[in-house]
């Protein structure tokens, strides 16, 4: 081959290569930035004074005094919105009443009358809601229809029936007002405080304040005419109490929101740890981290030693047959199996088998079998790597064998080790399928610090939970910052560990170079 060929073939495989790394290192911004980006949304946002309600009331984390001095300027602000739904809502109360008592007088002067809306009327009390004592008054006019043969009675009906009709929309316009206020400022003074925690806190992060403000403000309809595709339509709702007290209502919560929720940014590190309260509406991921840090700890204790001992059969005292051949087979088809296989194996013999409990001693045996032939493989190829002058060297010394493998392989072979160990561990901080058999938990008690005391509880995990906060859970576009928090913890966790093994195995040989 001339030599300007081979220096162009040269320039070429180098081009090639930095255009390879190029193209990966674009891949890896293209998909780590937006993840990290929105990750960290979760320990970065504009928290409002919901929050700082929250951290304070569950977490008592917080100046009390100066919080208490912050919610009486809020109160103050959404004081007006308040009295401008229970004056609204008292006139229409006092318009049913009304109502009711022309009801009530008519079935006295019609035995007919009577007889039809005595027992519906016991319906109306003040523990109903009131859109329901409405439909009820509704629904007696209605039954009294054809029933009456005084022109004078049935023109007070008809009077009534209209009155009814013209007041239900807005009454159901009303409760969903009420709604939308309590889902952005909290339920109201002097109500039922709630069971549900995400019932009890309006918007805590001013991104869903800013959403769910457009909900109370506008109605979201949908519109299928045109080319059959549904198009969103936001209709204001003050079109619905045009005319009506609760007409400024709408201007001045536009207006004054920022006042009613005093929106600071927050760095909240506590979303480490943090338990999560109401499926992950509020806190943080704590027991989802210790889930993880066990699950990986244990499956690594399990797998390094079967897996350092089983690379040493192989590389020292197997000999060459059918039976080591089929062996190697064996750890190379495991090492290509699904891990929902690993998952399925775990069932049957470790809970069902073994009977074992499902939790994390379970979860971290399936996941030693799952890594273990990362670990052969690497830890074998390490062992042969080590020159064999050493073992040559430790022999003519008079060391034995084993004390040989010991003393000298191993440690000269510590790095690739750990190499893949590290890597193992990543593999296993991020498999959800064996988990989700064997130990996961959706809703889980945060394990105790003490590893003795939690192999055989069940235990949440950053994979399972990223997944089951995204497909099954009720609110799953009200958490999107957990979700993508979890994605960018469970990353840098797998990040800090490739890392850490690029680390030590370069300290290691340093010293052994030494």
């Amino acid at each position: 081959m001339r030599l300007a060929t081979r220096k162009l073939l040269d320039v070429s495989s180098s081009s090639l290569g930095f255009i390879s790394i190029g193209i990966m290192g674009v891949a890896l911004l293209v998909i780590l930035v937006p993840i990290f980006s929105r990750g960290a949304q979760a320990f970065v946002f504009k928290g409002t004074i919901e929050h700082r309600r929250l951290l304070l009331e569950r977490f008592e984390r917080g100046d009390a005094a100066a919080f208490a001095e912050e919610y009486e300027a809020v109160r103050a602000a959404r004081q007006p919105v308040y009295d401008t739904i229970a004056t609204f809502g008292a006139a229409q109360q006092q318009t049913l009443d009304k109502m009711i008592a022309v009801l009530t007088r008519l079935s006295k002067r019609n035995d007919s009358i009577a007889r039809l809306v005595k027992r519906r009327l016991r319906r109306i009390s003040d523990d109903e809601p009131f859109l329901d004592n409405v439909d009820t008054v509704s629904k007696v006019l209605e039954r009294l229809e054809g029933h009456v043969d005084s022109a004078e009675i049935a023109g007070d009906l008809a009077l009534l029936h209209s009155g009814v009709d013209a007041m239900a929309p807005q009454v159901a316009a009303l409760e969903e007002l009420k709604d939308a206020v309590a889902n952005l400022l909290g339920p109201a003074p002097g109500t039922v405080q709630p069971a549900l925690p995400r019932r009890q806190y309006g918007a805590t992060r001013w991104d869903r304040a800013e959403v769910r403000l457009q909900d109370l403000l506008y109605e979201t309809l949908w519109d299928y005419s045109g080319d059959g595709m549904g198009h969103r339509v936001l209709k204001p709702r003050v079109e619905q109490f045009r005319d009506t007290p609760m007409e400024p209502l709408f201007d001045y919560v536009e207006h004054h929101a920022e006042a009613m929720l005093q929106p600071r940014w927050t760095c909240y590190w506590g979303f480490l740890f943090d338990k999560p309260l109401d499926i992950h509406i509020f806190g943080g991921i704590l027991p989802e981290l210790l889930g993880t840090i066990y699950l990986t700890i244990g499956a690594i204790l399990f797998a390094v030693p079967v897996g350092i001992i089983t690379a040493i059969y192989f590389s020292e005292y197997a000999r060459p047959g059918r039976i080591v051949s089929f062996l190697r087979t064996c750890v190379s088809t495991l090492a290509g199996v699904p891990s929902i296989v690993f998952g399925m194996f775990g069932l049957a013999f470790f809970l069902n088998a073994c009977h074992m409990p499902k939790g994390v001693l379970a979860g971290a045996l399936t996941l030693s079998l799952l890594i273990l032939p990362t670990i052969i493989r690497a830890s074998e190829e390490a062992i042969r790597a080590v020159p064999r002058t050493y073992r040559e060297a430790a022999l003519s010394l008079g060391a034995g064998r084993w004390h040989t493998i010991v003393t000298v392989i191993v440690p000269a072979a510590l790095p690739g080790i750990l190499t893949g160990t590290v890597i193992s561990m990543g593999r296993a901080a991020g498999e959800t399928a064996p988990i989700i058999f064997t130990a996961a938990a959706s809703v889980a008690a945060v394990l105790s610090f003490n590893p003795l005391q939690v192999w055989n509880q069940p235990t949440a995990s950053l994979s399972w939970n990223i997944y089951n906060l995204c497909t099954e859970h009720e609110a799953a576009n009200e958490i999107r910052h957990v979700q993508f928090g979890m994605v960018a913890v469970l990353v840098t966790v797998v990040l800090v560990l490739n890392l850490f093994a690029i680390l030590l195995r370069a300290r290691i040989a340093r010293k052994l170079k030494g």
